[in-house]
């Protein structure tokens, strides 16, 4: 039960009155005085408890019992149908001769109210490289510069005035698909020079751990698509594969942990200054690798699961 933060009595409170009333021989009155309330709320609940028992002591619906204005359901069905045939609301409303607003309001109300809501939602696919380096998710992440502490903290906004952006950071991950062991660096921009070179460190960063990589996975940005990084993946004998359009989901691991960089890394705390945020990146980054428990590897960090799949010493 939802008691409104004004309610002077709970059901048990009414069944006390009720009690004292109808057992104790209390007076109405008394009653009503003791439990805070008018006489007239006394005698509604003495009522409602003679008519319907203990029972009839608990809250009502909010809905009215009854709606003459009502749609009939045999109205509401035929709405439902011309929507399944992917109808939109002003058409449904001239074939049945009712107002836009009223097909609008059932349409709304069947969870019909965006023609998305009629196709299906594909199947939750769920899957995990067996060994490290067969697959590397690269992401990026625009982050804005920081110069004195900001918006986040203050709470005072900027408004329309744009003379105080200084411009953007872009943050560069790369994360192994089986191991989940990260690599990343904050960059000017996301061009495919910055790209390239970044691949090139992330590929030595594994290699240093002894993961070979043989796939890497992007968006479709154009840097990722430029003949540069193709011709930086052949070189180094890489397989690309790009994520479907508006898929984000296909590349959530790097996802997930650009989400983990921002709650426990970026805006964990406030910074004054940009190189202040990027001096604290590393030891972040260091933890998550080496000591953070991961829940998808059974509480272990990424660098004990890595060694244990390549048979070193944890």
């Amino acid at each position: 039960m939802n008691i409104h933060k004004h309610a002077r009595m709970t059901v048990h409170g009414r069944a006390l009155l009720v009690h004292r009333i109808g057992v104790e021989g209390w007076r109405v009155a008394d009653a009503a005085h003791a439990a805070g309330i008018s006489a007239r709320t006394a005698y509604k609940w003495l009522a409602r408890h003679r008519a319907g028992g203990a029972a009839a002591l608990h809250d009502r619906k909010p809905t009215p019992g009854r709606c003459p204005h009502r749609l009939p359901a045999e109205t509401v069905a035929a709405i439902e149908a011309l929507r399944r045939q992917r109808m939109n609301g002003p058409a449904i409303a001239r074939k049945l001769g009712l107002a836009r607003s009223t097909v609008g309001a059932v349409l709304r109300r069947l969870g019909l109210g965006r023609l998305a809501a009629l196709d299906p939602k594909p199947p939750v696919v769920r899957y995990e490289r067996e060994h490290p380096g067969e697959l590397i998710h690269i992401d990026t992440k625009k982050l804005g510069r920081i110069d004195g502490i900001g918006h986040r903290i203050t709470g005072h906004h900027v408004g329309m005035n744009r003379s105080r952006g200084i411009g953007w950071e872009h943050l560069h991950v790369a994360v192994d698909d089986a191991s989940r062991l990260a690599y990343t660096e904050l960059l000017t921009d996301e061009k495919k020079q910055s790209a390239c070179a970044f691949l090139v460190r992330a590929l030595a960063f594994f290699k240093a751990h002894g993961v070979t990589v043989e796939r890497v996975m992007t968006d479709n940005g154009s840097a990722y698509r430029s003949h540069l990084f193709k011709s930086f993946l052949a070189d180094a004998g890489l397989r690309h594969i790009r994520t479907r359009p508006y898929t984000p989901r296909t590349n959530g691991k790097a996802e997930r942990f650009i989400q983990t960089s921002l709650r426990e890394w970026a805006y964990r705390r406030p910074y004054r200054s940009s190189a202040e945020r990027k001096a604290a990146m590393r030891p972040f980054i260091t933890d998550y690798n080496h000591s953070r428990p991961h829940s998808a590897l059974a509480g272990k960090p990424p660098v004990s699961r890595l060694n244990n799949v390549l048979g070193f010493d944890s």
